[in-house]
């Protein structure tokens, strides 16, 4: 997986969210994101302000503790601005941040994003370039994630350096 050290600046995003955790989300029986997902996007269109359409982040925020905690997930769209929200949707801001950027190399979904994400649960500080924040890491689905058989993203990883 390719890494980069990277500042973003804050983001507006508008979506869906849930709260779950990652041993929750392996059991077909409690998990949440699937579904979660399936139902943005049935509704994305309805997002106003769209600033990037077709490109989705998935967020993990509001974190317990760490990856073995609670979280809150959210799915949606960066908009330019929070006006005329549906009440159906609902809004987050992740605040301007240092991150590593990872960038997956391409494959089959959901293989990639797993293999993925075990990569990092066993990363340590060193090889972040600094603490894990557990502020907001997202990873972005765009042009690349559109083959589900050869998909690639782009994983962001909070961190405090």
């Amino acid at each position: 997986m390719k890494k980069e050290f990277t500042k973003k600046p804050e983001i507006k995003l508008i979506g869906l969210s849930t709260r779950t955790n990652n041993k929750n989300e392996i059991d077909p029986q409690k998990a949440k994101i699937s579904e979660l997902a399936t139902h943005f996007w049935s509704i994305v269109n309805q997002i106003p302000n769209r600033k990037n359409p077709g490109t989705i982040l998935s967020v993990y925020t509001e974190y317990d503790s760490d990856e073995h905690g609670d979280y809150t997930f959210f799915i949606g769209e960066e908009v330019h601005s929070f006006e005329n929200i549906p009440n159906t949707l609902q809004k987050l801001i992740i605040p301007a941040a240092e991150y590593q950027r990872f960038t997956t190399p391409s494959g089959k979904m959901p293989t990639v994003i797993i293999d993925a994400w075990q990569q990092i649960w066993k990363m340590t500080t060193a090889d972040f370039g600094g603490k894990r924040a557990y502020r907001a890491d997202f990873e972005v689905y765009d042009e690349r994630a559109s083959d589900p058989t050869n998909t690639s993203l782009d994983i962001y990883i909070g961190i405090i350096s």
